[in-house]
């Protein structure tokens, strides 16, 4: 905790500023290359999907419609080969995932109410005292609802059930310790790292030395954890009837341990490899830190990580637009799309201004979402600007030349499969590390945070996707991910990891699974 006090600090947005105390530049001993093209992680791709039998699986899945989807789209592909697929989720998606064909069971939380917290505060940690019971009280309900998830019978229909497996994401806070108790295996997916790596800082830092960015997962787990620890462990001993887990036990498990899979493409971001540059400068690091050399916590993604791809829902196929679109989509030239979901938006009538002014001062014409914001309510309609509701992205971007968006990850997959130039107006969470990534690419410009939002960075914006070597990118982009298939290859990463064999009943549970802070600075 010293060692944290001393090197880390969470700044007024939420997000871990820290510097590791280490003089070194990475650029100074040789860099590495941006991204790396057509390079696909098959590594889940020999597995036999037929041989597994029947299973009952529960996914715990924390978040907005964003963040369900993906795993609507995995549970019907695990329906068909045979398994019970319980989705869990909030309330708000029922019948989303009803529809869908999927059981569904209600978590604790409000992604509304969640949604507006992470905007506030740019992810999980709060950002001051206010904030605290906000965090806890969603908290609190999400945990205390995940053991009823696993084993309670379908709220309507009174059918028993009782999981076998469970896939999970990180936000479902208190997943292992369930599966633990029930004995069962779980999987980790995530649109976003959350696994250390040398490649990429995690998300919700600031770290300014490429030699920190592994620390800094370990350095954001450990903060999350001292807010929530109370909780998990009052969890551990009330319903799983399991012994508390240590002070400095992490808020997931060990990425060495626990299977984790990554859903974006690996043509935009590549699975982390290590190298001798990055070794070294880990070392290094480690070593200024007195903490003794360990190959093990150096090493970057192994075999129980995989990079997926994205996961599609296809909705665009039963989607029959409105006729009015249609025609306004017919009369002139494609349109920029303009929507950030159901992210709440500060001031919505000043965003829609600026978006009005900027689609007029670069002559384009502008589909404006509504989402949970309340964008595009005009004084008066205008010839050029189309407002609408929820729409499937899958069928809306494939008619537009760009798109500007919050950065999601489902968003943002959409719109590069379209082959759409891409601006990202990040929020929080894992949209800035979006909106780099599409920047890197050359498929869009640097991010726009939505407190920088103004017209003249949203005209510069629209003028950059509108250069034609951008919209050449974007079509390579969208060339290599045709052949992906991220739905089959999260099914066959989840059927590649599950073990052998059932653990044995009287096994002494093993907490070896929980990442320990005290493995990162060498401490036992």
């Amino acid at each position: 905790l010293r060692i944290l006090n001393r090197i880390a600090t969470v700044k007024d947005d939420g997000t871990v500023e820290f510097d590791v105390p280490i003089d070194v530049e990475p650029e100074a001993l040789g860099g590495r290359s941006k991204h790396v093209n057509n390079v696909i992680d098959d590594s889940h791709c020999a597995t036999d999907l037929d041989y597994i039998p029947p299973l009952n699986i529960v996914m715990l899945i924390v978040g907005t419609r964003g963040d369900v989807q993906p795993f609507v789209a995995i549970g019907k592909r695990l329906q068909d080969y045979g398994h019970r697929v319980r989705l869990a989720t909030h309330s708000n998606f029922k019948e989303f995932v009803l529809t869908a064909g999927l059981e569904f069971y209600p978590l604790g939380g409000d992604p509304k109410v969640l949604a507006g917290y992470m905007v506030k505060n740019k992810g999980f940690l709060p950002s001051g005292p206010s904030e605290i019971p906000v965090q806890r009280n969603q908290m609190k309900e999400i945990i205390n609802s995940l053991l009823p998830a696993c084993k309670e019978p379908d709220i309507d229909s009174g059918v028993p059930f009782k999981a076998d497996a469970i896939i999970a994401n990180p936000p479902a806070y208190g997943h292992t310790h369930v599966a633990e108790a029930l004995k069962i295996p779980i999987h980790i997916f995530f649109t976003m790292p959350w696994t250390p790596t040398t490649e990429f800082p995690h998300p919700l830092s600031r770290v300014k030395q490429q030699a920190g960015y592994r620390l800094s997962y370990q350095i954001v787990d450990s903060l999350i954890w001292l807010g929530i620890r109370d909780m998990i462990n009052d969890l551990r001993k009330k319903k799983l009837k399991l012994r508390p887990v240590t002070y400095l036990s992490g808020s997931q498990g060990s990425e060495t341990d626990i299977p984790h899979a990554y859903i974006w493409s690996p043509h935009l971001v590549p699975k982390p490899k290590e190298s001798v540059l990055d070794l070294y400068l880990a070392k290094s690091m480690l070593q200024m830190l007195i903490v003794p050399y360990q190959p093990e916590i150096l090493s970057d993604w192994g075999p129980k990580i995989d990079v997926v791809g994205f996961c599609f829902l296809d909705l665009a196929s039963n989607y029959e637009p409105p006729e009015d679109l249609v025609k306004w989509l017919e009369d002139g030239d494609k349109p920029i799309y303009i929507g950030f979901g159901s992210l709440p938006v500060q001031d919505p009538k000043k965003m829609t201004q600026i978006i009005v002014e900027a689609l007029e001062t670069t002559g384009q014409r502008g589909i404006i979402s509504k989402g949970w914001g309340g964008l595009g309510n005009l004084t008066e309609p205008k010839d050029s600007i189309y407002s609408l509701d929820n729409i499937p992205h899958d069928w809306l971007f494939l008619h537009c030349k760009a798109v500007v968006h919050h950065g999601g990850a489902g968003t943002t997959a959409a719109g590069l499969k379209a082959a759409c130039p891409t601006t990202i107006v990040p929020f929080f969470g894992d949209q800035p590390f979006w909106g780099e990534r599409v920047h890197d690419r050359g498929v869009g410009p640097l991010p726009i945070p939505v407190d920088e939002f103004s017209l003249p960075k949203l005209i510069d914006a629209i003028n950059f996707m509108l250069d034609p070597k951008v919209k050449e990118n974007a079509i390579e982009l969208a060339k290599a991910m045709e052949n992906e298939d991220g739905v089959t290859g999260a099914v066959k990463a989840f059927f590649k990891q599950l073990p052998q064999k059932k653990p044995e009943s009287d096994t002494e549970p093993s907490t070896s699974s929980f990442f320990s802070i005290c493995k990162c600075f060498g401490c036992s």
